[in-house]
């Protein structure tokens, strides 16, 4: 379960990011190559962030799918598949476009109220 040892990457770079802030929500692009389990994430988030400064706070998690590029006609392909061919001419000469992310997106930090 990959989706563990991911979730502590997240956690140690929101928590030397938030500076001691409180932090609401963090939200992550993974790309459709990075074979992570959705619920296996927020599960393995739950688990890490009980009991820390980061309880309560909120993962989400945009998916980014596959697309690629056909060199020899141009075409652009969102792959269903992890199958790297053109969905118009099924050349497989193909430049992957997206589709790889891992990546911290956004961390939404709590508000000071004076």
């Amino acid at each position: 379960m990959h989706e563990l040892a991911l979730c502590e990457a997240i956690l140690d770079t929101v928590t030397r990011q938030a500076g001691g802030r409180r932090v609401d929500r963090v939200h992550v692009r993974i790309g459709y190559f990075r074979q992570v389990v959705p619920d296996s994430l927020l599960f393995s988030w739950e688990l890490l962030t009980e009991g820390t400064e980061l309880a309560g706070c909120a993962l989400d998690i945009e998916h980014v799918p596959a697309i690629v590029e056909c060199r020899s006609c141009g075409a652009r392909t969102t792959l269903d598949a992890p199958i790297m061919v053109c969905g118009t001419c099924v050349g497989s000469d193909v430049a992957l476009l997206c589709g790889e992310e891992f990546l911290i997106a956004s961390i939404d930090r709590a508000r000071e109220v004076f």
